[in-house]
């Protein structure tokens, strides 16, 4: 039979004892202290340390047979290289046959073939961390088949439910999800303008009373100040005089159109008093015009006792911004005595930069927060000017808050976070699920009562969520909230990142 023909029965007899190895390893369960874990290194089959070998590495020895298992990464990604020796002397390696099997947590059983190169045997794939895996070897020398195993635990905990629930871990599942990516940018939070309202007093005086200060809220209708005003009172007496003397002309017109009727008096007397009824209309109309034109209610002036009191009421519910009246003040009609600010809306107001101004669209979704507090709101852009200011080179934008509860005040500094684009991905993880452990950005993957760390190679983010290109697949479980207590549990157990 041609070495052509030996080589798949040889590889599959190779891969046979392999599994075989593995399923003998599987029955021998790791060793723990307590439910918080305790890091294991280098659980072997036996409980003696294994034997180091001339490169450094682990070896296995049987008869007079011997093979060094080396994990090489100097300059090179992670890669098995295995050295064979007989009685303690190198053997060529295509002398060797080697097959070696890793089995992770969560991950199906990987198979290592080698290739003789140089003086070793060097595996067909890179050794992806963490190097925390069941190892099974398999090699044949001369028609003989020899197998090994050991276990290599590296930043590796065991963590029951129980203490699970104690340190508030939290347990996510990573899968697809949308990034939506951010611009950062600092603001300012303003008055809505159009919610602006200016108070004047629209009649001359003074100042007898101030019924609201700065700062305050005020609802509609609220007297803001009450004011003396003799020319207030002057317009007050005429349209009373034009009621009184509209009530004379409408008896003395009714009285003559009745004798003109009976034809005791002449027509021009009638006439004469019809005449006299329009002009007292017309009288009484000018009135309350005026009365009108003061914000007065010709209705209501029968009812007030003193005609030259005036009160100045809060056209709208807002906040008092600005004041500036005082008693015994004299002010003229057109004085701006009050500013009310309408704050059930605001304004975020942005400073945008020529190179930003690109990705900035109206009705483009916004999360703000405060600088100072915890304060957070969200809303779309609603303005961005045409202009860049000529001193500072910079546009504006602005973003309409909804604040019901008066929780934003003109003047708070925020951060802005403006989303650039949606992207779907298949696979992440939240954002305060990343930790740093050796030189590793890793998420700590759940498998059983066991977290392991788990190196990831990262994509995009939007803060909350980020891409995982490589090192954890969709539907596996991983730390999110509070993991960094797994990692200060290896920290206490003396974890270390040595092969």
């Amino acid at each position: 039979m041609s070495e052509t023909n030996l080589k798949p029965i040889i590889i599959t007899i190779v891969i046979g004892l392999i599994l075989g190895g593995l399923i003998l390893s599987w029955d021998k369960p790791g060793s723990y202290d307590d439910d918080h874990g305790e890091v294991a290194n280098n659980l072997e089959d036996d409980e003696d340390e294994l034997e180091t070998g001339p490169k450094g590495g682990k070896l296995f020895t049987t008869d007079d047979f011997s093979v060094e298992v080396t994990i090489f990464e100097q300059g090179v990604e992670p890669q098995f290289r295995v050295y064979a020796y007989q009685n303690n002397k190198p053997l060529p390696p295509a002398e060797v046959k080697v097959a070696i099997t890793l089995s992770r947590l969560g991950a199906p059983a990987q198979l290592f073939q080698f290739t003789a190169q140089g003086e070793y045997l060097l595996g067909d794939h890179i050794v992806e961390e963490p190097h925390s895996f069941e190892v099974a070897i398999a090699a044949e020398l001369q028609g003989q088949t020899y197998h090994w195993s050991y276990d290599q635990i590296e930043a590796r905990i065991e963590m029951s439910d129980e203490a699970l629930h104690s340190t508030g871990i939290k347990i996510n599942t990573a899968g697809p999800t949308t990034i939506k990516p951010t611009l950062q940018m600092p603001g300012v939070i303003a008055f809505n303008q159009h919610n602006i309202i200016r108070v004047v007093p629209r009649a001359p005086g003074i100042v007898i009373e101030v019924k609201k200060d700065l700062g305050q809220q005020v609802a509609e209708g609220d007297v803001l100040a009450v004011i003396e005003s003799q020319i207030l009172a002057d317009m007050r007496s005429l349209y009373l005089a034009a009621q009184k003397r509209l009530v004379l002309a409408r008896t003395t017109y009714e009285r003559e159109k009745q004798l003109w009727e009976e034809k005791i008096t002449a027509k021009q007397d009638y006439l004469a008093a019809q005449q006299l009824l329009s002009e007292a209309e017309i009288t009484l109309d000018l009135a309350a015009a005026k009365l009108l034109s003061f914000g007065e209610d010709p209705q209501s002036i029968t009812t007030i006792k003193n005609l030259t009191r005036y009160e100045v009421r809060a056209p709208i519910s807002g906040l008092v911004i600005t004041k500036a009246v005082a008693r015994g003040q004299v002010i003229k009609e057109d004085s701006e005595i009050f500013t009310l600010a309408d704050v059930s809306t605001m304004y975020a107001n942005l400073t945008i930069y020529p190179k930003d101004l690109s990705v900035i669209k109206i009705d483009q979704e916004a999360v703000i927060k405060a600088a100072s507090s915890d304060l957070e709101s969200t809303g779309v852009v609603s303005y961005i000017s045409a202009l860049i200011d000529e001193q500072t080179r910079t546009a504006k934008a602005r973003i309409t808050l909804e604040n019901p509860d008066g929780h934003w005040r003109a003047g708070m500094f925020i951060n802005v976070a403006l989303v650039t684009e949606e992207i779907e991905v298949p696979v992440a993880v939240s954002a305060d699920a990343l930790q740093t452990l050796f030189d590793w950005t890793v998420v700590f993957g759940r498998y059983g009562e066991y977290f392991e760390a788990r190196p990831l190679e990262l994509g995009r983010h939007d803060g909350s969520m980020v891409e995982v290109l490589e090192g954890l697949s969709a539907g596996e479980q991983y730390a999110a909230g509070n993991s960094f207590a797994i990692k200060a549990e290896l920290g206490k157990a003396g974890a270390s990142h040595d092969h």
